[in-house]
């Protein structure tokens, strides 16, 4: 029984080592979440497009907007865990304070599933240091913005800016990208074309992160 156990780990283990190295060039037929969107009735709208297709405007925007220091740290933004942990304690019992960076929200939209338990965060914190390890940060951008969750069954930048403007990504302002890395945080709630009070007034907070951070050598060696 020992025996048939230990065999079954390891051909899973190198079946999702397997897999992780695949998707550095190939896109993942389907997520957890995306499954789950298709079979609620929400549906599952999703156009995955290249890095050179999707504009510097929108990469700017999710950097600016969710993780400023995603082109420096290795997948983890210690400070950023830090002051959560210090909220969260603070807080007994109140809303929950995150601390994701990018590489980490893509580890779990890609690989697992949504929820805060520990288990779950603790295998986000391996898939997280493999896809740093072996996709690099662009690849880890692209994903990101292909699968990240942008409306009700609405998946990556491509299928967000035909559903709520239009017209192909590409084609998209600095305020309609800032408008869409509004949403990142809570897609279902938040209105995007036309924009809500709070979502025009946080896209210009994310505008001005974005002429910020778009000098950095580091951002720039990502973005071209």
């Amino acid at each position: 029984m020992w025996r048939l156990t230990k065999r079954i780990i390891i051909i899973l283990f190198i079946a999702q080592l397997v897999y992780i190295v695949a998707l550095k060039w190939i896109n993942p037929p389907i997520t957890i979440t995306q499954f789950k969107s298709l079979t609620s009735g929400e549906g599952l709208k999703r156009d995955y497009i290249s890095f050179e297709k999707m504009p510097k405007s929108i990469k700017l925007a999710a950097i600016g907007s969710e993780d400023q220091l995603f082109a420096t740290h290795n997948g983890f933004d210690k400070k950023s865990i830090e002051k959560a942990l210090d909220y969260n304690k603070k807080k007994k019992g109140k809303k929950v304070r995150g601390a994701s960076t990018i590489s980490q929200q893509v580890a779990k939209n890609v690989f697992l599933w949504q929820g805060r338990s520990w288990f779950r965060k603790g295998v986000e914190v391996y898939f997280t240091f493999m896809i740093e390890t072996i996709w690099g940060k662009k690849r880890i951008l692209e994903m990101y913005l292909n699968i990240a969750e942008m409306g009700v069954g609405v998946y990556g930048v491509e299928a967000a800016s035909q559903h709520y403007f239009n017209k192909p990504a590409i084609k998209l302002t600095r305020n309609e990208a800032a408008r869409l890395a509004v949403s990142l945080p809570n897609p279902k709630k938040y209105r995007i074309n036309p924009p809500s009070a709070f979502v025009a007034n946080r896209a210009v907070w994310v505008e001005r992160q974005m002429r910020n951070i778009e000098g950095d050598p580091m951002v720039k060696e990502l973005l071209e």
